[in-house]
């Protein structure tokens, strides 16, 4: 999503659309990067074929489900997921990394931009041991929260959500995720985002490569400082974050067994509440469930860029993004790159609540799906 906004190429799909920018890479390094990305959308097919191995097909693959997963792996699907993750890795290492390292060197006062909340958060990912405890067991990615300056133990309970700005009631049955349900209300005085407001412990925090890189203590990124929590910082700690990953999963697939049992019986309780926390490619995820007489009864999500994206809380706190922007210069209100790398550099999802409006709250326009 980001690379066009500091590389330059033709002016012909898919370099275009695109906001113009202050293009600083010389011309050799620029060719070197419009290769590079033509190159890493053929990277991009082969990792969504890497997953359509285990589940079908990529995106919204298919074989996971309640208890594991349905497809039985073989040591065929084994060697053909190694061979792409050989080609893959090496991209990864070889030109992605030294792209992203020759745009940090030319754009290094956007180490000084987009600091955001300077909290970060980590459900933690990529279980390195058994047990249900998945905070506490070794992981890959910890769990842990970095808030004013101090690392502390992930506690999921002080995770809450508000909507005092969203447009929903403000009655939602509760703040915490098994609680809330929510009543939408698009002409709440005063609200302006159909996301709500996630805090941790009332904290505000950010999600991504970069909260767990940080979270993690990755020696490169902490090495940063308060520089890490930038636009620039999220690339860099994007881009290692890949390789991190890329060489782990030489690893595990190796511990794969071909013809072992894929998925753990399991009955439905009659009354349960439930919490599933993990990391997702932008941060993150917690999904959280309450069943009643064997059927679900509240079910709830809070995704990485809802923490990313969120709007005021009760007290006014502006979420993570919102303080990122807070007081950035733009020199072309009609071509605002300078709003769009701060954006960019979370790595959006925004089709988690898409909307537009003007500072006077003119409207734009008005209509409505069924």
């Amino acid at each position: 999503m980001a690379a066009l906004d500091y590389v330059k190429g033709p002016d012909i799909p898919p370099f275009i659309p695109r906001y113009e920018a202050d293009y600083r890479l010389p011309p050799d390094v620029n060719q070197k990067a419009v290769e590079t990305y033509l190159e890493a959308l053929k990277m991009r097919r082969k990792a969504h074929e890497m997953t359509a191995l285990w589940g079908g097909k990529m995106p919204h693959q298919q074989a996971i489900t309640p208890g594991g997963v349905t497809e039985i792996p073989d040591a065929q699907k084994v060697i053909e997921f190694k061979y792409r993750l050989k080609e893959i890795t090496a991209f990864i290492d070889n030109v992605y990394i030294p792209i992203v390292q020759a745009v940090a060197g030319a754009y290094s006062d956007l180490f000084d931009v987009g600091r955001g909340s300077m909290g970060a958060l980590a459900y933690g990912a990529f279980p390195l041991e058994e047990g249900m405890d998945h905070v506490n067991k070794q992981k890959f990615f910890p769990s842990g929260v970095y808030i004013r300056g101090q690392y502390k133990e992930l506690k999921p309970d002080y995770i809450t959500e508000e909507v005092k700005y969203s447009w929903y009631e403000d009655d939602t049955g509760g703040n915490k995720p098994v609680e809330a349900v929510v009543t939408p209300n698009a002409e709440k005085k005063d609200a302006y985002s159909w996301i709500k407001a996630p805090r941790y412990n009332g904290e505000v925090v950010e999600v991504g490569p970069l909260a767990r890189q940080w979270i993690l203590k990755q020696k490169d990124v902490v090495a940063l400082g308060e520089k890490a929590f930038s636009v620039m910082g999220r690339h860099f700690a994007r881009a290692i974050e890949a390789s991190a990953v890329a060489h782990a999963l030489d690893e595990w697939v190796g511990q794969v067994e071909p013809g072992k049992p894929v998925s753990t019986p399991h009955k439905i309780p009659g009354s349960a509440v439930g919490m599933g926390l993990t990391e997702a490619a932008r941060g993150a995820l917690g999904h959280w469930n309450v069943i009643k007489h064997q059927r679900t009864s509240v079910y709830n999500a809070i995704v990485p860029s809802t923490w990313n994206m969120s709007p005021r809380d009760a007290k006014g706190v502006m979420g993570t993004m919102e303080q990122a922007l807070i007081g950035t210069a733009v020199k072309d209100p009609k071509n605002p790159v300078e709003i769009v790398r701060i954006v960019r550099s979370y790595d959006p999802c925004l089709a988690c609540a898409i909307h537009i409006m003007t500072p006077d709250k003119k409207t734009v326009s008005k209509f409505a799906i069924n």
